[in-house]
């Protein structure tokens, strides 16, 4: 059938921004510029929060991230304080695009997709995620796949991530960015070429990562800029080079094959912190038992719970949670109380002002407000402080509330609500026309009419661009959940030892 005869290409880049592809760096990426110019681009505008988890499940699943049940890496497991779950591949309860493929019997290859690990079933090949802890044996699936890799990479071991990009070493961190792209780029090569397969997926981390590292280097408007600097152009530089390897994936593929770039959000110049708790201890709304000296996480600190009405979590977006009576164990605002006190908060929150005494810009958004479903644990509020360009900082005792630098260590990007979005039509030429109105859910059903199968009526977007004959496989994969076949003692996949690993190195990412 026509459907089976066709082959799809995904090309994840993390944080890849549009308006450093469509504009600034176009003529230096001679190969996603051919597919832009023989294609359909566009700004993809992403979900709630902009973040890596939940944006490439929700891209992958069609489902809002309140759909999904989690909102970013670390969710609350219980109304407890402390009880947190990491949301790995056992969190993912929604098909994805390979699990429909794998109903239909079609052949998938998966390379570092987020939310893959502990790795799904799939029918075909498949390299887990910068969510694998250190030292785990069941990364690739089939499990021979790893000593193939091993061969390929003549003993060298396979990188899932940067072991850390706030670092001041800006060397190290470049030469680790190169390698760990390099070693991933030869693997896709590799599975490209001597695996059969109709739908092949790869995610690279490493744009995210240099932007973090070297975006004040580059941004002429960052305060931190240096004209002449020698890592000036090594953002530049890391995409030219990442376009150079796509052009190597393409000529493989050939020129029959569905082809998708897109990327999970954008990115933007970081302005500074925000130290949403030492705000809210300011407001009245957060009380601490002793004032500890220096600066530490809120964990470490003793909170005064009886009288303390909403504390918040650092990262890219704040997640402020407030304490109700009936719900946390101490709580005191009264259920009755609820939703005027979240009111009230949310409208302070909107109201800071930056250091200037301007208005930051910040919005505070009620999880039902921008979700068809609310599931799972979600914050009472979501905020994004100066439209993201500030950073919520989670730690308190910086003397302010405002931090020049990021509490977790250097950090020079926050995300942005627009990644991008190319297509190729092999059948047809689009045009090289700019697309308006790109929305993350929309690529899981533009996938699927690609690879000839039905889109779930449960999915919440729809194609974009279909092909002309789309005859789809005997069928329906229809809707239904897909959790992951490898599940630990606590039903995350991790052992204790494995979520204490990830968790220190979500922290050093600065998700946490």
């Amino acid at each position: 059938m026509a459907g089976r005869e066709r082959r799809v290409l995904v090309i994840g880049l993390d944080c890849a921004d549009p308006g450093l592809v469509f504009g600034a760096w176009r003529e230096d990426l001679p190969n996603l510029r051919r597919l832009m110019e023989s294609g359909a681009y566009g700004p993809l505008e992403t979900c709630h929060p902009p973040i890596t988890v939940p944006a490439w499940s929700s891209m992958m699943s069609s489902r809002d991230p309140g759909q999904l049940g989690f909102y970013g890496f670390r969710n609350r497991a219980d109304y407890s304080y402390d009880g947190m779950r990491i949301a790995n591949s056992t969190a993912v309860k929604a098909p994805r695009v390979w699990d429909l493929a794998e109903r239909a019997g079609l052949r998938s290859v998966l390379v570092g997709v987020p939310q893959t690990y502990p790795l799904p079933s799939v029918t075909g090949w498949a390299i887990s995620d910068f969510l694998t802890p250190p030292g785990a044996s069941d990364w690739a699936r089939p499990a021979e796949l790893a000593d193939e890799v091993g061969e390929l990479l003549q003993g060298e071991p396979y990188e899932f991530d940067v072991r850390d990009f706030r670092t001041e070493d800006k060397d190290g961190l470049l030469e680790s960015i190169y390698r760990m792209t390099d070693k991933r780029w030869r693997v896709i090569r590799h599975l490209a070429s001597s695996k059969p397969w109709d739908f092949f997926m790869l995610v690279e981390m490493g744009i995210d990562r240099i932007h973090h590292g070297f975006w004040s280097f580059m941004d002429h408007r960052d305060p931190r800029f240096q004209p002449g600097h020698r890592f000036q152009h090594a953002i530049r530089d890391y995409y030219v080079y990442v376009d150079r390897r796509i052009g190597e994936l393409l000529e493989l593929v050939g020129d029959d094959a569905w082809v998708m770039v897109v990327s999970d959000h954008g990115a933007q110049r970081m302005e500074g912190g925000f130290a949403v708790n030492e705000w809210l201890i300011r407001e009245g709304y957060l009380a601490l038992a002793d004032r500890p000296e220096g600066a530490v996480e809120l964990k470490q600190c003793r909170i005064d719970w009886p009288r303390t009405r909403a504390w918040g979590s650092g990262g890219y977006y704040a997640r402020v949670f407030m304490n109700v009576a009936g719900r946390e164990p101490e709580g005191i605002i009264p259920a009755d109380r609820y939703e005027e006190e979240r009111d009230r908060l949310k409208a302070a929150l909107e109201h800071t002002a930056g250091p200037d005494g301007r208005p930051l810009g910040t919005v505070a958004l009620k999880p039902e407000e921008v979700y068809r479903e609310v599931n799972g644990i979600a914050p009472d509020l979501i905020v994004y402080f100066g439209g993201l360009a500030w950073r919520s900082v989670g730690s308190i005792g910086h003397g302010d509330v405002y931090t020049v630098e990021n509490d977790t260590g250097p950090d020079d990007a926050n995300h942005s609500r627009f990644g991008l979005c190319i297509m190729r039509d092999p059948e047809a030429s689009l045009g090289g026309r700019e697309m308006a109105g790109l929305h993350i859910e929309h690529v899981a059903p533009t996938l699927l009419t690609w690879l000839g199968l039905e889109v779930p009526a449960d999915m919440v977007g729809a194609p974009v661009i279909q092909p002309r004959a789309a005859e789809a496989p005997e069928g329906d994969p229809g809707p239904g959940t897909c959790p992951s076949e490898s599940e630990g003692r606590d039903g995350s996949g991790y052992t204790e030892e494995e979520e204490r690993q990830i968790s220190d190195h979500l922290a050093d990412l600065g998700y946490l």
